[in-house]
């Protein structure tokens, strides 16, 4: 081969080895990311590339390929774990349910958590209503926030002055974090399963809780006129409404926090308006003579004028009508002697107004104009969309509960008549008002109840003129309590009973007249209640009576504050604590 050709050959071969050498190095597995860097001098490849050009002697081989130096990648750092900070002093009812999502560490503390869930507004995303409370027999309706703020600097000012505020730890905790340190003087801790025994052993008193720890022996007391049992209640600008935030940590620097995908069971409150479920139970109700007159002259929607926003803004109104409707009924006469009863079916239009959702039929006179008069008002009833119970067109139809589910609360309603007898004539076929007599009520009770239901007995019992419970309606009422009813309304009474808690039941033994015309006796018929019942999640949770005042013979009015005062201070002397 002439020499020329030979320097050829091996230069060609030096390249051949340059190429096949970068190739190599710019597939190594192991090394992702890693580029090929430019070749190192002390290869062999460059050796023998250098080699060859020695042996070129000058003369020029042609181009060479270049390779130019690919920039160095930085691997990715590795992600940063997610954490997140519980604040020990979240409501109990909300840090009790809530967890961390699956792959969520839990911060030791705050400096370290990416997020943290903790009360506040900086970042709602929930908020806890808690309630300052009374036992029951309070006559104070209400506190302004100042007057509460001041108590929980020692100051003693107000209604309840001097007087420390009870709840439990963790209350304590939550509120010191939004109000600051209390005074020393300013409230006692103790378990939340005795806070309501310390409320009755020590009155007056006064305490804050959560809303879900509200029940029916405690009254809730208004903060600047605002209740949580209210459905027109704005937590927004409830002074006592607990914001729950979610902040970024400093681990996350200034990132908005991400909700999503951080917790499981988070709650958003613990009053949610979809759970509740506000009854109003009132007592008699008989469109009979000068109510009726009254009517007459001044129109059958004239009783209500004064109340009718309280009836209509429960969500159950419940009317105890003891009197039949009759074509024939005669003209409406105050006077009249005797107690045969009947009312013209045009009143129907009052009833209808204050949009009636629950009709009880035990009644003494349901039964006063015969037979057809009580099928007539059944008819009546059911034209216009009014369920019934208590009585009805046969024996069977008249024991029959009524069951009503709203916002998830499953209650029964279940009557009987006390007096029995001539009173209570719904037997086999006949219709009219049904007996208690025996324990079918008992059974049907406990029934009710084992099926989940809350159940609501009432009943047209014996009639007294006093405010004190009598013997037998004791009885009867302790009965049922034992059975298993939530709460019992003696529709009966004409002058208002006082109360009782037995046996789990909330008690009224008489609520004294609705519309019916007993201004002018001289026993005190001139006032009476209309039970606001809050039902919440299944449960009783709380009972507000309003008083009413008769201005005549056929129309109440909310009461006036001294007027309130004055027939509560009565009754709760006159009830069986």
């Amino acid at each position: 081969m002439p020499a020329r050709s030979s320097k050829l050959f091996r230069l060609a071969l030096a390249v051949l080895a340059l190429a096949l050498a970068a190739g190599c190095r710019g597939s190594a597995p192991d090394q992702p990311g890693v580029a090929v860097s430019a070749l190192d001098a002390a290869s062999p490849a460059a050796t023998e590339t250098q080699a060859a050009c020695d042996l070129c002697e000058g003369e020029s081989p042609g181009p060479v390929a270049t390779f130019t130096p690919a920039a160095t990648v930085a691997a990715s750092p590795t992600p940063q774990p997610i954490s997140a900070w519980l604040s020990p002093v979240l409501p109990a009812g909300l840090a009790g349910v809530v967890e961390l999502a699956e792959g969520i560490i839990a911060a030791e503390d705050a400096g370290q958590a990416t997020y943290r869930l903790e009360p506040g507004n900086e970042n709602p995303v929930g908020q806890w209503v808690y309630a300052l409370v009374a036992p029951f027999p309070t006559v104070t309706d209400g506190v302004s926030l100042a007057e509460l703020q001041n108590a929980w600097r020692g100051e003693n000012t107000g209604p309840f002055a001097g007087q420390p505020l009870f709840m439990d730890e963790n209350t304590l905790q939550v509120f010191s974090a939004l109000w600051g340190t209390p005074a020393a003087t300013a409230f006692i801790t103790l378990p939340a399963g005795v806070l309501d025994e310390y409320a009755w052993g020590y009155q007056p008193s006064w305490g804050i809780v959560p809303f879900e720890a509200l029940e029916p022996r405690y009254k809730v007391l208004e903060v600047d006129g605002q209740s949580p049992l209210r459905k027109e209640f704005d937590p927004a600008s409830y002074p006592l409404t607990v914001p729950i935030s979610v902040n970024s940590g400093t681990a996350a620097g200034d990132e908005p926090p991400a909700i999503e995908g951080l917790f499981t069971g988070l709650p958003s409150t613990n009053r949610d308006p979809e759970k509740m479920t506000v009854v109003v139970m009132t007592g008699v109700t008989a469109l009979v003579r000068a109510t009726a007159e009254i009517m007459a002259r001044k129109g059958a929607l004239y009783p209500a004028i004064d109340v009718r926003d309280i009836l209509l803004k429960a969500d159950i109104t419940h009317i105890s009508n003891e009197v039949p409707f009759a074509p024939d009924c005669p003209k409406p006469d105050p006077w009249m002697e005797g107690l045969k009863f009947c009312t013209n079916p045009k009143y129907m239009a009052l009833l209808k107004d204050i949009d009636v959702d629950v009709m009880e039929l035990t009644g003494d006179h349901f039964g006063d104009w015969g037979r057809d008069a009580m099928n007539l008002t059944l008819d009546m009833y059911r034209e216009n969309g009014i369920p019934y119970y208590g009585g009805g067109y046969n024996e069977e139809d008249a024991r029959k509960p009524l069951l009503i589910e709203h916002n998830g609360n499953r209650l029964a309603f279940i009557g009987c008549n006390g007096k029995g007898g001539g009173y209570a004539t719904a037997r086999g076929i006949f219709p009219g008002a049904i007996d208690c007599k025996g324990d079918w009520m008992q059974q049907e009770i406990a029934r009710l109840k084992a099926e989940g239901y809350l159940p609501i007995v009432t009943t047209q019992h014996l009639e007294y003129y006093t405010f004190d419970p009598m013997p037998l309606l004791i009885e009867d009422f302790h009965s049922w309590a034992q059975a298993g009813a939530a709460i019992i309304s003696g529709s009966q009474a004409h002058q208002p009973h006082g109360f009782e808690y037995y046996a789990g039941a909330f008690i009224h033994y008489g609520l004294g007249n609705l519309f019916f015309d007993q201004l002018n006796m001289e026993v005190p018929t001139t006032s009476a209640f209309i039970d606001r019942h809050v039902i919440y999640d299944g449960r009783h949770i709380s009972t507000e009576p309003l008083v009413i005042k008769f201005i005549d013979n056929a129309r109440p009015r909310p009461a006036t504050p001294e007027e309130r005062r004055d027939l509560l201070q009565k009754i709760f002397q006159h009830s069986l604590w």
